[in-house]
């Protein structure tokens, strides 16, 4: 396939003054209530007008192009991308992470909307750079990033893949009850649910959980000092974490953390009559139930992410 006859798959998202306008009907509306609680409304008409004017820029180099599709992030998990489809998602970080857990090998690219309000570690373009990249992704010249992601299966078929992490929970601030198991050993346990992280996800979540365990350590007479290692993006392994778990006469806390290599697996079976979910990259509207006697296993993703550097 030559190169202008791939299509291009640019992934936006909603704006906040636009979630605003949902919610309220009107930028009035919305105006009334952010100014009557003491905040600044300007800065969702700046972060508003800032988007836009990027999506334009994005959207002429397409017209230029040929074949191409505008998805919002809300048809994702419903959207079906072709092969040979080049992507492209306009910001902010996590948008690239809820995009290319739906891709297989597809190329993504990063265009930061607006780079004095994203730090644009996932964004390494410009949208007006879309127009010199497009001919040389389309001919494979660019070089990317290898991303491992993780992948959770039930037994009735069901699977949810992460880029940067996968929660398995309770949907609510209850205590999440279940059975872990790893090459390590087995045991029940009650806590706040579980992460499992990748090397790309162990920057962010991961990170703060052994961060905040480290420093309570420290506080209350533990070794709370050391540095913490992230994983690379491309590493063929995962680490998980149990946040919070509580000893009982029915539950243990001795698999509280660990890793997976290779074809190693995390087992996890629900213990929970209702509201056990698992969601990946902190997206709860795509989830899988996670309820009594359902049997998750995770572990390493076969399919991996190709981000355009």
């Amino acid at each position: 396939m030559s190169g202008n006859d791939r299509k291009v798959v640019l992934v936006t998202r909603r704006t906040r003054l636009e979630e605003l306008i949902a919610r309220f009907l009107t930028a009035d509306q919305a105006r009334f209530y952010v100014e009557h609680l003491g905040a600044d409304f300007s800065d969702y008409e700046r972060e508003h007008a800032a988007y836009q004017a990027a999506r334009a820029t994005a959207t002429q180099t397409l017209e230029r192009w040929g074949r191409y599709q505008i998805v919002d992030r809300s048809f994702l998990p419903n959207f079906l991308f072709g092969p040979a489809d080049i992507v492209a998602a306009l910001g902010p970080d996590g948008l690239i992470a809820n995009t290319m857990k739906y891709l297989d090998g597809q190329p993504l690219l990063g265009l930061n909307p607006d780079a004095q309000r994203h730090d644009g570690v996932l964004l390494p373009f410009a949208p007006k750079d879309l127009a010199p990249l497009l001919p040389e992704v389309a001919a494979d010249k660019r070089a990317a990033k290898t991303v491992t992601m993780a992948r959770a299966s039930l037994a009735d078929g069901q699977v949810l893949h992460a880029v940067n992490d996968l929660f398995i929970g309770a949907r609510t601030h209850v205590s999440a009850r279940y059975e872990i198991a790893t090459n390590h050993g087995h045991e029940r346990q009650s806590s706040s649910g579980l992460i499992v992280t990748t090397g790309l996800g162990s920057t962010a979540w991961f990170k703060s959980i052994v961060t905040g365990a480290l420093a309570i350590a420290g506080s209350y007479g533990g070794h709370g000092d050391g540095d913490y290692t992230a994983l690379p993006w491309d590493a063929r392994a995962l680490r998980f974490a149990v946040r919070e778990p509580f000893p009982s006469k029915t539950s243990q806390t001795t698999l509280v953390c660990g890793g997976l290599n290779g074809a190693e697996t995390l087992r996890l079976r629900s213990l929970m009559p209702e509201n056990g979910v698992i969601f990946s990259d902190g997206i709860e509207a795509d989830h899988l139930d996670f309820n009594a006697g359902t049997e998750a296993v995770i572990g390493i993703a076969e399919r991996q992410g190709r981000l355009i550097v």
